[in-house]
């Protein structure tokens, strides 16, 4: 790997990190400094072509001032470098430390919504928009006939297990709760997004994503779901999950902190974060991916998250109107 990138150095260590859940990184220590190496596995944004647009717009990002880590160009100009058919980049280094929303005081939740409305008006100026440019997963909010069939199928598997462990006992308490909630607001299901309030986001916007030294943040990593998607939305994903405590409660103050500075700086009204809070909380309620990966595919990464996920959707249910506000007031 490090033939193509001469400038690099010669390697001394190569030592995997164990966070991230979609694909595998190094830090690679060299004669001339460290790095960072990613192996892209993830089969929807892993090919070389998403890679490079990826790459592109770190690259101009950093020109307009947003802390990114643009990778390495090898000795031809390419940033992506493809072996065994899978595909991998160098970035540098940066030192820093993730912060969740408890770490942070009002002001760096201030100084993190400017962060993520620089980041999308930044993509809008650097982005080419139009039909080529990858949408999400599609704007049709979750139908509840759906969820009230894999939560039969989630229920079945939580109760059917050899050896059951407090984690299942919750699971299907939580289902069961979920189950009860959905039937009684079926009727809320909120209708598709304008299209003026889509735009270029980066997807995957979250603590462990954002490197901070001291009080600012450093870098914005991960740009792998980097797509056309309603911005308000990963405005407020991003806070459901930066200012969650432990108990399944949001903190309002930090999050009405963040959202002002964000609705400041992306241009945003109060009608959109509304429309995105109504969106978002109807997602959230429909959303059994931990379980997914817990009985369906036997991956159990993601279970640690799951009493505070749980317990967030049933919050904000009873708490909805506090919870919008704190998004537009």
């Amino acid at each position: 790997m490090l033939r193509r990138y001469p400038d690099a150095g010669e390697p001394l260590t190569c030592k995997p990190l164990d966070q991230g859940l979609l694909n595998h990184g190094y830090r690679v220590s060299t004669t001339r400094g460290s790095y960072f190496l990613k192996h892209h596995l993830d089969d929807s944004t892993g090919d070389r072509a998403t890679i490079v647009r990826q790459h592109r717009a770190t690259q101009r990002l950093q020109s307009l001032g947003v802390p990114v880590a643009p990778p390495v160009e090898d000795t031809e100009g390419g940033t992506v470098t493809e072996i065994g058919g899978r595909c991998y980049a160098l970035h540098p280094w940066v030192d820093g430390l993730h912060r969740a929303g408890a770490e942070l005081t009002v002001d760096q939740s201030v100084r993190l919504g400017t962060l993520l409305g620089a980041v999308h008006t930044g993509l809008e100026q650097v982005m080419e928009s139009g039909p080529g440019a990858p949408a999400g997963p599609g704007y049709a909010s979750p139908d509840p006939a759906d969820t009230f069939a894999l939560i039969d199928e989630l229920l079945a598997a939580a109760r059917g297990r050899r050896t059951r462990d407090s984690f299942d006992e919750l699971a299907e308490h939580r289902l069961l709760e979920r189950r009860t909630l959905l039937d009684r607001h079926a009727d809320n299901r909120p209708p598709p997004p304008g299209v003026p309030a889509t735009g270029w986001v980066h997807g995957d916007f979250h603590p462990l994503n954002v490197l901070y030294r001291g009080a600012d943040p450093v870098a914005i990593l991960d740009w792998d779901r980097l797509g056309v998607q309603p911005r308000a939305e990963e405005a407020v994903r991003a806070a459901a999950i930066f200012f969650v405590r432990p108990a399944g409660e949001l903190d309002l103050a930090k999050v009405r902190a963040y959202a002002r500075a964000y609705r400041a700086a992306a241009g945003a009204g109060a009608a959109e974060l509304a429309a995105a809070v109504h969106r978002v909380w109807w997602e959230r309620l429909n959303d059994f991916w931990i379980l997914r990966w817990r009985y369906c595919l036997n991956d159990r990464r993601a279970d640690p998250q799951f009493p505070a996920v749980s317990a967030l959707a049933v919050w904000w249910t009873r708490e909805y109107e506090a919870v919008c506000e704190a998004f537009t007031g």
